[in-house]
């Protein structure tokens, strides 16, 4: 079972910025095509890093704010945050195998 949080603009500082877990940020958007072949390993880091890192996912389209905030310009889109910083920060499809190197250098 996933435990993927989905989140939007007004809940960005207490879910990410405020959570006690590094965050991983996964930006999407209902017309992309690569997000549905990357959403999977998504859930799977959710599962699988539970104890290392929070997992949650926003909507690109109705979120402007945060998309603003962190120069999100193509999706699928991953921000990794520490606190209230970014320590990583990833855009285009990426591989269950690229996402765990990535998480595994950061946390």
């Amino acid at each position: 079972m996933s435990s993927v949080t989905v989140i939007n603009d007004a809940q960005f500082e207490s879910e990410v910025l405020q959570a006690d877990l590094p965050v991983l940020v996964y930006l999407w958007a209902a017309w992309c095509g690569p997000c549905k072949l990357v959403s999977p390993s998504i859930d799977w880091i959710a599962t699988n890093y539970a104890d290392r890192v929070k997992v949650v996912k926003m909507e690109i389209d109705p979120n402007p704010e945060t998309v603003k905030a962190y120069k999100v310009e193509g999706v699928p889109a991953i921000r990794l945050f520490k606190g209230d910083e970014m320590i990583h920060a990833w855009e285009g499809a990426i591989t269950k195998d690229k996402l765990k190197v990535m998480l595994d250098s950061n946390l």
